[in-house]
């Protein structure tokens, strides 16, 4: 299953361990990764780098095997999130929340969930 769309460029962001794509959809601006495949700590690692380097009103699309539920608590001051369920796979969106604290701590990528 391909959850890419055909209008996406990849990108280098630094840090990373798979893929970066950018793409816009309707007016909104997503960056995106695919971790389906990728073993612990890679989706953790993956999903820190991508929201450190989302931008105001950018979307950060992680595409994975599992909801991460380690990451929310890590990032819930800062950034929402919703949650989809496709085919065994989970498309989750993250965006900054308009009147968060900018208190993330983007160096803690460990796995504890």
């Amino acid at each position: 299953m391909n959850l890419i769309p055909d209008n996406a460029q990849e990108i280098n962001l630094e840090g990373s361990t798979v893929p970066f794509y950018k793409y816009s959809i309707d007016n909104s601006d997503y960056i995106q990764f695919d971790s389906s495949k990728c073993g612990h700590p890679e989706p953790m690692v993956n999903a820190m780098v991508g929201l450190q380097n989302l931008q105001d009103k950018q979307k950060l699309v992680m595409i994975n095997s599992k909801a991460p539920m380690g990451l929310f608590p890590k990032v819930e001051n800062e950034f929402s999130w919703e949650v989809e369920e496709i085919d065994d796979i989970f498309k989750i969106t993250f965006s900054k929340k308009s009147d968060s604290v900018s208190d993330t701590d983007f160096d803690d990528r460990a796995c504890e969930g």
